[in-house]
Order: C-alpha cells, then sequence, then structure tokens
C-alpha cells in the first residue's frame, strides 16, 4: 500500500488496519507530494493501492504499477485521481462521500453567522482598540435568502439547518435534484444567483464546474450579497472575485478553499471583509478518525476481492470474488 500525504499529525490508524489485514503501508509524508514523485514512489513500490489525500494521482502514477488494484481517495471529491483512466485499466476507485456532513454543513452556516453578526470584522476591530457598537451593520439570518449551489448530501443538512434552524427562506440549484419534497425551493441557477442574499457553493470540481462563478455570474447576484465556498476552490475564478469585492458587487466572501491554495492572494487576505479558513471544514475528531478507517477499510474489500462500498467507477474486467 502507499498513502501519499495526510491531513492528520499521524498514521497510526492507517497501519494498524492496513497491518492487521496483513498489507504493508509506505507513507511518503503529511504534505502533497509533486505528481512526479508519486509516479516514481509507485513504479519503486508497485502497490496494490493507493490511498491519496490532496496528491494527484494521474494516468502515468496509475500505469506506473501493474499489480494496482485500488485507488482510494481520503475525502469526497475526485478531482485529484484520473478516474476514467483508472476504469480503463481497471482499477477501482473509491471515496468516502458521507464523512464530513455535519462538519462543513456547520461550517457553512458558522460563516453565515459571522457574516450577519460581524463576529471575525469586530473582533478584528476590538483587538485593535476600536469599541464602536454604534457603527456595527448586522443582519437578521432569519430575513435574508440563502441559495445553496450544488444539493447532495451536505448541501440539503445545510439547508436544513438554515431553514428549520434559523428560519431562512432557501433556494437550491443542482443538475440533479434530489427527489422528494423539502422546504426548499428548487430555481434556476440565475435565478438563485439573482435572489440570494447569501449564495453557499456545495458542488463537486468537475470540468463543467471549475470557474462555476465566474465574472459573468458574479455580476448576476445581488448587490452586496455574500458568497461561502466550502467545497472546491476551482469552483470560483479568484481574479474575478476580488474585482466584484473591489467594485462593491460582493458584500463579501467567506472561503475554506481557494483555487491556488495553500497561496491566498494578497488582496482576499487583507480584505476585511473575507473570512479565510485553511480547508478544514470537513475536520472534526470524530470526521477524521471515520475517514481514515472508513478509507482503509474499501482498500482491504477490494484487495479481498469483494465489491467496495462507495465505487466511484466500474472498472474494466474488474469482477469481486465469488
Amino acid at each position: 500500500m502507499l498513502l501519499t500525504d495526510h491531513a492528520w499529525p499521524d498514521t497510526r490508524i492507517e497501519h494498524e488496519i492496513l497491518q492487521d489485514a496483513g498489507f504493508e503501508l509506505h507513507v511518503m509524508g503529511a504534505a502533497p507530494p509533486a505528481t512526479e514523485q508519486v509516479e516514481a514512489r509507485v513504479r519503486e513500490l508497485a502497490p496494490a493501492a493507493i490511498l491519496t489525500c490532496w496528491a494527484q494521482v494521474n494516468e502515468a502514477a496509475i500505469s506506473a504499477s501493474a499489480a494496482l488494484r485500488v485507488v482510494a481517495r481520503l475525502g469526497i471529491g475526485l478531482d485529484n485521481i484520473a478516474v476514467d483512466y483508472a476504469t480503463t485499466q481497471g482499477v477501482m476507485v473509491t471515496n468516502v462521500p458521507a464523512y464530513c456532513v455535519e462538519e462543513v454543513s456547520d461550517h457553512a452556516v458558522g460563516m453565515a453567522l459571522a457574516w450577519t453578526r460581524g463576529l471575525v470584522a469586530l473582533d478584528r476591530q476590538v483587538r485593535d482598540g476600536v469599541w464602536a457598537p454604534g457603527q456595527a451593520q448586522l443582519r437578521r439570518l432569519a430575513q435574508l435568502t440563502c441559495g445553496i449551489i450544488g444539493y447532495g448530501r451536505i448541501g440539503r443538512r445545510t439547508a436544513a439547518k438554515l431553514h428549520h434552524g434559523f428560519g431562512s427562506r432557501v433556494l437550491a440549484f443542482s443538475r440533479h435534484p434530489a427527489p422528494g419534497y423539502d422546504s426548499v425551493e428548487h430555481v434556476t441557477l440565475d435565478a438563485l444567483l439573482t435572489h440570494s442574499d447569501i449564495i453557499i457553493l456545495h458542488a463537486p470540481l468537475t470540468p463543467q464546474t471549475r470557474h462555476l462563478v465566474n465574472r459573468a455570474r458574479l455580476a448576476k447576484m445581488r448587490r452586496g450579497a455574500l458568497l461561502i465556498n466550502v467545497s472546491r476552490g476551482g469552483l470560483v475564478d479568484n481574479e474575478a472575485l476580488v474585482d466584484a469585492l473591489a467594485n462593491g458587487t460582493l458584500g463579501g466572501a467567506a472561503l475554506d478553499v481557494l483555487e491556488s491554495e495553500p497561496a491566498v492572494p494578497a488582496a482576499l487576505r487583507t480584505d476585511p471583509r473575507v473570512i479565510l479558513t485553511p480547508h478544514v471544514a470537513f475536520s472534526s475528531d470524530a470526521s477524521v478518525a471515520e475517514l481514515r478507517r472508513s478509507a482503509c477499510e474499501e482498500v482491504v474489500r477490494v484487495l479481498r476481492g469483494q465489491p467496495p462500498l462507495h465505487p466511484c467507477n466500474t472498472p474494466h474486467h474488474w469482477k469481486p470474488a465469488a
């Protein structure tokens, strides 16, 4: 087994699960290695499984091990794995789709509250010696319309918390809306952009959704709105976002992810209307432990010839053991 990188202090859980199942685990390090380093290490070890957090597992890495049978994502999104190529090579791809539903939805709602109640901006003012309660411009979340782009597991949970917990009107846009009645108004993307005071991104990053929030769509947003991104940085065009803040189209942005991460554009870093967190919306003690266990257990299932619980492709010629 090869673990390319990890976003936690140690790899004890991974070693325990995989070694107890009779497999040997090699760890490249905590920080995501370059694609060339991943390919070289795969070629050297010829692993049967690759587990990856943020590192890119491209076509060259997949083809570098003739023994490779599974690539497991320690997370939900698959934009760092060459899934289509893995499929042609008979390699299973898995993820852990539900481990952080509560955490990411909490993070999105927390960012909305931080903006409406001025928590971050006012904290900065007080620490700078400014005590001016009369200048606070705060809003009531129950009177605002929240638009959710991407209505999967996390989007639905965010909607429930905003509507049932705070009384907000909630709009949703999804290419594949979930069946069944709920209290959300399903609208077109243009209608959501036009009528929302707060817009929350819960969409996956694909070639079709890259720069989903671009200059043209930012121009359609309600003036002074808040944009929250707790999904993938590539959904938002950084330069267009900076310009929308500068010209007043947006009243603020709350970003857990950036297309340039870990680099943060100076214009965003220094803007007091921008809330920034370092791609941690998924994280809690409970969610990270569940993620690590689930990803490793998927690897064990596949290598024992059993179907995974969460397959992300249908590999050519792959058949579960009888």
